[in-house]
């Protein structure tokens, strides 16, 4: 009898463990249309995950995002720092290295820090349209390219 409970309990252990991981795409564009890009995520926790990022020429940018919120510490966060130069210009708390204001400023935001094999950075951020979903939820925001130009990038909910 316990044979058989185990041989049903099984696959449903299995479904629930799969829907602990999220995933989805998004599109972006620089201001002026060019410059068409793909993006993938997957998260296992909802709020942290991985993130592809493949321009047009076929460059792949590649990395961790986190959701930013009350609960984030700065620590969590240092990763978005990895290859930092100060050479990015116009986001606010991206200075020498994460701080608590730059937690209370993105809280509700995704933000991520992706790199070619080659080590150069783009460096991202989202405003989630359900910050209780994650990206799940959907959200839109700005990649900024090594050479200061920005892809407009939005996701739709996954």
């Amino acid at each position: 009898m316990r044979y058989q409970n185990v041989k049903l309990m099984l696959p449903l252990l299995v479904a629930i463990s799969a829907g602990c991981t999220t995933m989805g795409t998004g599109s972006g564009s620089t201001l002026s249309g060019g410059s068409p890009t793909t993006f993938s995520w997957k998260s296992s926790d909802g709020v942290s995950g991985t993130m592809n990022a493949t321009l047009s020429d076929g460059t792949v940018y590649s990395g961790q995002y986190f959701q930013v919120t009350q609960d984030t510490t700065v620590d969590s966060v240092a990763p978005l720092w990895d290859g930092w130069y100060s050479g990015w210009r116009g986001a606010a708390f991206w200075d020498a290295g994460p701080s608590t204001d730059f937690v209370r400023h993105y809280s509700g935001h995704v933000v991520a820090n992706l790199a070619t094999p080659s080590a150069t950075h783009m460096r991202c951020q989202f405003q989630l349209v359900r910050p209780s979903d994650g990206m799940a939820g959907g959200g839109s925001g700005q990649c900024q390219l090594p050479d200061g130009k920005t892809v407009d990038a939005i996701f739709p909910a996954a």
